[in-house]
């Protein structure tokens, strides 16, 4: 069992009422475009890139697309409200394409904004492919610090077990090697991340996982975009209202 603890240090459990995460979604046509509001990103390939939110941080955003495909959104994983947080804000567009009834395709740049941090903002192109109902997309990011390139993949619903699954792994290179407090230093380092999801009466139920190759002090150079880290395991249950 110490071992369990120790290998899994970060649990978060939001299944109980009080916690219930209300993934609200509302929907509009607005002429030649769909305007979408929630508490959960609705893009495709974005869905996949924009940072997860943490579970007690105030989050939102929207999404307007056009028929003749172009999109613009913004999703915020955290207004900074809650204590410990920080305003972020993922600003994205681009453009997606069907070529047939399962392919298609989708190109686009995202701005990840972080207002109240000094030299904590970037930007990142992504391009991402449709088949089958199966998403794969890549993305490349630059900071002043740090460049970054992901591969995202989301399989859809599984056949026989009806569940979602999706993965995302980065890679992190940094301008100057972080120097560590014992003498050692961290020039580059990976996280990666694993989602399933299921409906179940009218409620999204959502495990994740996410770890990085840094442990201990090298935590202290970690800028990825997972909640934390080290492992993590998180539970979700959200349930649309309107």
């Amino acid at each position: 069992m110490p071992n369990l603890i120790k290998q899994w240090p970060w649990l978060v459990l939001s299944l109980a009422a009080p916690s219930l995460a209300q993934a609200q979604l509302l929907q509009r046509q607005l002429g030649d475009f769909d305007l979408t509001l929630g508490t959960t990103p609705s893009r495709t390939m974005a869905q996949g890139l924009v940072s997860p939110s943490a579970g007690t941080a105030v989050h939102g955003g929207l999404d307007l697309a056009h028929d003749s495909g172009f999109y613009v959104g913004q999703w915020a994983p955290s207004l900074g409200l809650s204590d410990g947080s920080t305003l972020e804000l993922d600003s994205y567009a681009g453009y997606k394409r069907r070529l047939g009834p399962s392919l298609g395709y989708e190109v686009g740049v995202m701005n990840y904004a972080r207002p109240q941090l000094d030299n904590a903002s970037s930007h990142q192109l992504f391009a991402g492919l449709r088949f089958l109902g199966t998403r794969i997309g890549a993305a490349l990011s630059a900071a002043s610090e740090t460049r970054a390139g992901t591969l995202y993949a989301d399989f859809g619903s599984l056949p026989l077990w009806g569940v979602g699954l999706s993965m995302k792994v980065t890679h992190y290179q940094l301008a100057s090697p972080y120097a560590l407090d014992g003498g050692g230093q961290v020039a580059a380092y990976s996280d990666w991340s694993m989602q399933l999801s299921r409906p179940w009466r009218g409620t999204d139920l959502n495990v994740s996982w996410s770890n990085s190759d840094l442990d201990g002090q090298g935590c202290a150079a970690y800028a990825g975009h997972n909640p934390e880290c080290g492992s993590t395991l998180m539970l979700r249950a959200a349930r649309s209202f309107f």
